[in-house]
């Protein structure tokens, strides 16, 4: 139940971000999801993508710095108060989220979120006992 997200450590220079996504269009690659945390002198780009052991490696090859991290795709009930039940559920259990992002893929009643959390196997069980919908890699690459 564990989705593979890329992250690109970019410095903050005109055409950087065009490079890396031009990187991912040359293999045919997809973007599902993407969140960037910057600062003056670089960003850290957060990819879902359709392929991302082929991104890792396309990327690795055009010389970025890139990881592989663990994270999980939550299906969060799309309506005031949605997140914060999942907030919630999370918080008396004592997971600790580190970031989290929004999909913009959503059916009519959920939207779905990407969670970075420490203890991620834990965080998994936990949350589908309480009936949380936690997504496959599989079906969060093929949105």
């Amino acid at each position: 139940m564990k989705v593979q997200q890329i992250s690109i450590f970019l410095e903050n220079k005109t055409g950087r971000l065009a490079q890396m996504t031009s990187t991912l269009a040359q293999e045919n690659i997809n973007i599902r999801a993407l969140s960037i945390a910057d600062t003056t002198d670089f960003g850290i780009l957060r990819l879902i993508v359709d392929r991302p052991t082929e991104a890792y490696e396309a990327l690795k090859k055009a010389g970025f710095t890139v990881t592989e991290t663990s994270v999980i795709a939550l299906e969060v009930p799309d309506h005031p108060g949605g997140l914060a039940s999942i907030m919630e559920i999370m918080a008396r259990e004592s997971i600790n989220i580190e970031y989290l992002y929004a999909l913009p893929e959503k059916t009519k009643d959920t939207a779905l979120v990407i969670f970075r959390v420490e203890k991620i196997d834990n965080a998994i069980e936990v949350l589908k006992e309480q009936g949380i919908v936690v997504l496959s890699g599989d079906k969060v690459y093929g949105l």
